[in-house]
C-alpha cells in the first residue's frame, strides 16, 4: 500500500485527510509540525507528501526546499494553500513541486492529484455476477453504475458521506442505498431530516433534543434526530440551509460522537452514519462566509455526485419501468405498457426537474389515462394528442413506428447530428442516413 505523509496542523482538515487517505487504501503518518515530519523522512521513506504550506512552526515550502536541496529522488510534493498563497504555490511547482490545492478544495480532488502523483490506479469495477448487479442497483447506465460502486466502498468504510446533485436528481435514493448496504440486519433506523423545511427557531431541540423543562411547553424529555438514529443512518439533506449555530453544534457531533440535549447536564454517547446532501456549491458558500470551513471538510471526507437524468439517458426507460411496477402495486392494478411514441417521447425529454419529474410524470399519467399502455400525450399534455385510429396497426406498420420515433428522439438528442446518433444506436452512418430519409427525418449535418 502506499506510504502518504501528511503536514497539517488543523485538526479537522487532518483527521478528514486521514480518513478519506485511509479509505482510498493508503498508509497515512499525519504530522502537524515541520520538525516531526523532517524527521519523518529521514527515517522512512514516502511514496508522496501533502503538506500545507503554512505550519505552527515555519512553512512547509521551506521545508520542501530542504528536502529538495539534502536529499535525491524526492517524493511527489503536494502543496495546500490559501487563494492568497497561490503565487508562492506556483513558485514550487517551478521549483519541483508536483501540484497544489486551495482552500476551500475537494478532497476528491486531492486525492486524484495524490493518486496520478503515485501512479496507483482508481479501483477497479466489479468482476463477478453479484457485484456486477449490485453495481447496477441505482440504474443501467455507466455513470450510475460507477457511483453504486463507489456507494459500496463508502458504505464499508465512511461514516460521513456529503452527497450533490441537481435537485430531484436522486440524493435521497442515493442516501437510502448507502443505508441498506451498511445495515446488514435491517433493522437500524434511517433518519431523513431536510433542514431548509424546519424553522431556525425549533431546529436545535428538533436535532438535538431537550430535556423537561428546557424551554416554554418542553413539558417531557424528548430524543432528537440524532439520538433516533443511533446505530443507524441519520441524514441531513439541504445541508447548506444549517443556520451557523447548529452548523457548530453538528460539527461538535461529528467529532465527538456525542450529543447533549437541551437543558441536559450530560452529554449522551451516539453511534451513526452521517450523510449530508445539498444541491448548492459548498466550497463558493465556504468562499463567501455562509458556511463553516471546518465543518466542510468534516462532511467532505467522502463525496458522491449524482448526475442529472439528462445526462444518462439509459437510466430512462429503466426508471420508468420501476415507477410503473411501484403506481400498479400500490393500486392494485395491471401494470401499465408504454408505446413506442411514449418511450421515445421519454428519451427526447430533456428532464429539468430529473428523477422526481420523471416519477410525478408517470404517476399522473397512471392516475388520469384509462390506456393499458400510455401515450405520450398522457405523459405531455402540452403536446398535441396523436389522432385516433380505427384499428390496430399490423406488426410491420408498429415496428416502423417505433423505430421512427427512436430515431428522431436519438437524433434530436444529439441535435441532428448523424455521426454522433448513429454512434450511440450502434450502427453506421450511411444506415442512419438512409433511415432518416425514409422516414422524412431531418439531420443537422
Amino acid at each position: 500500500m502506499p506510504q502518504l505523509l501528511l503536514i497539517e496542523d488543523d485538526a479537522i482538515m487532518g483527521e478528514s485527510l486521514v480518513d478519506r487517505f485511509e479509505i482510498e487504501g493508503f498508509v497515512v503518518r499525519w504530522s502537524r509540525t515541520l520538525e516531526q515530519a523532517e524527521r519523518w523522512l529521514e527515517a522512512a521513506a514516502f511514496d508522496a507528501v501533502v503538506s500545507d504550506v503554512r505550519l505552527p512552526d515555519g512553512s512547509g515550502e521551506a521545508l520542501f526546499e530542504r528536502r529538495r536541496q539534502a536529499a535525491a529522488g524526492l517524493p511527489p510534493w503536494l502543496f495546500i494553500t490559501a487563494f492568497a498563497s497561490v503565487d508562492r504555490a506556483v513558485t514550487m511547482l517551478q521549483a519541483g513541486a508536483r501540484d497544489y490545492v486551495t482552500k476551500p478544495f475537494d478532497i476528491s480532488a486531492l486525492v486524484g492529484k495524490v493518486r496520478a502523483a503515485v501512479g496507483v490506479p482508481e479501483p477497479a469495477p466489479a468482476a463477478d455476477a453479484a457485484e456486477d448487479a449490485e453495481d447496477a442497483a441505482l440504474g443501467p447506465s455507466a455513470a450510475m453504475r460507477h457511483l453504486a460502486g463507489q456507494a459500496a466502498r463508502a458504505a464499508r468504510r465512511a461514516r460521513t458521506v456529503l452527497i450533490t446533485g441537481e435537485s430531484g436528481a436522486g440524493k435521497e435514493v442515493l442516501a437510502r442505498h448507502l443505508h441498506r448496504l451498511a445495515d446488514g440486519s435491517g433493522a437500524a433506523p434511517f433518519v431523513a431530516v431536510n433542514c431548509g423545511a424546519i424553522p431556525e427557531t425549533l431546529i436545535e431541540a428538533q436535532l438535538f433534543g431537550h430535556e423537561r423543562g428546557a424551554f416554554t411547553g418542553a413539558d417531557r424529555p424528548r430524543r432528537g434526530y440524532v439520538e433516533q438514529a443511533h446505530g443507524g443512518t441519520l441524514f441531513l439533506d439541504e445541508i447548506a440551509e444549517l443556520a451557523p449555530a447548529m452548523q457548530v453544534r453538528l460539527l461538535r457531533v461529528l467529532q465527538d460522537r456525542r450529543v447533549q440535549r437541551l437543558g441536559a447536564e450530560q452529554p449522551i454517547d451516539v453511534d451513526l452514519r452521517v450523510l449530508c446532501a445539498t444541491h448548492r456549491d459548498l466550497q463558493l458558500l465556504v468562499q463567501q462566509g455562509r458556511f463553516r470551513e471546518d465543518l466542510f471538510y468534516r462532511i467532505h471526507v467522502v463525496h458522491l455526485l449524482v448526475p442529472p437524468l439528462r445526462e444518462r439517458p439509459d437510466d430512462i426507460l429503466w426508471l420508468a419501468r420501476r415507477f410503473l411496477l411501484e403506481q400498479a402495486s400500490e393500486r392494485g392494478e395491471a401494470v401499465r405498457g408504454l408505446t413506442p411514441a411514449a418511450r421515445a417521447a421519454l428519451l427526447a425529454c430533456r428532464w429539468p426537474g430529473n428523477v422526481r419529474e420523471l416519477h410525478n410524470r408517470l404517476e399522473r399519467a397512471c392516475v388520469m389515462s384509462e390506456n393499458a399502455s400510455l401515450e405520450a400525450s398522457d405523459l405531455f399534455e402540452e403536446r398535441e394528442p396523436a389522432p385516433a385510429t380505427a384499428a390496430l396497426p399490423t406488426l410491420e406498420a408498429f415496428v416502423a413506428d417505433a423505430e421512427r420515433e427512436y430515431l428522431a428522439a436519438m437524433l434530436a438528442r444529439c441535435d441532428g447530428r448523424v455521426g454522433l446518433a448513429a454512434q450511440a444506436l450502434g450502427i453506421s452512418r450511411k444506415t442512419l442516413w438512409e433511415k432518416s430519409r425514409r422516414y422524412g427525418l431531418r439531420a443537422a449535418d
